[in-house]
């Protein structure tokens, strides 16, 4: 048992039952583990592969690799025999292209991979947005066809035009020389009546 642990649990007498061993504590958190590995953000690792194939990508890196390379073969052939430091058959250039090869190829695929995600969460958000905008136009459809059904029922102006002429024609009706008007016709029923 590591000293930490000691100082998180009380030490159990030797015959104790399970009642009367202390336990640890569920609430509180244990202490943290050593680990072996180091420990690093992979959110900041992959904004960071993200920059390295955005620029291994570019013709920038083509233009600077190409010189660095010129300049190396350059130096190696035209240099003093003392100071080359990698001989004709470039070994060591061809080493270092294999280990930038070799790192350049997963740190792209990690790339991809960070954009295939981001991909497939924008499609959702658009298919969730396509989803509402279909609902929406249903819905305005629907209110639409409500609108037609309710606009066949309203009075047009030609339907008001012979209404009104079918009352003019009733107003026509001459009772003791002047003209009654379908209320005054109730009013006189009225008066009569009394």
């Amino acid at each position: 048992m590591t000293p930490e642990r000691e100082t998180t649990r009380e030490r159990t007498p030797a015959g104790a039952t399970a009642t009367t061993r202390s336990r640890t504590r569920l609430d509180q958190p244990r202490p943290p583990r050593r680990r072996l590995l180091p420990e690093y953000d992979p959110e900041a690792f992959g904004r960071l592969s993200e920059r390295i194939a955005r620029f291994l990508g570019t013709g920038r890196f083509i233009v600077w690799m190409t010189i660095v390379i010129i300049a190396w073969v350059l130096w190696n052939i035209f240099a003093p025999r003392d100071v080359r430091f990698d001989n004709y058959p470039f070994i060591f250039l061809t080493l270092m292209l294999s280990l930038q090869a070799s790192y350049a190829a997963p740190l792209i695929l990690l790339a991809q991979n960070r954009q295939d995600d981001r991909d497939k969460v924008n499609l959702e958000q658009d298919r969730k947005q396509n989803e509402r905008s279909i609902a929406d136009t249903e819905y305005l459809t629907r209110e639409i066809a409500a609108l037609r059904i309710g606009l066949g029922e309203v009075a047009t102006r030609d339907w008001i035009r012979s209404e009104l002429q079918d009352l003019v024609k009733e107003l026509d009706v001459r009772h003791d020389g002047h003209v009654v008007f379908p209320a005054e016709r109730s009013a006189v029923r009225d008066a009569d009546d009394r």
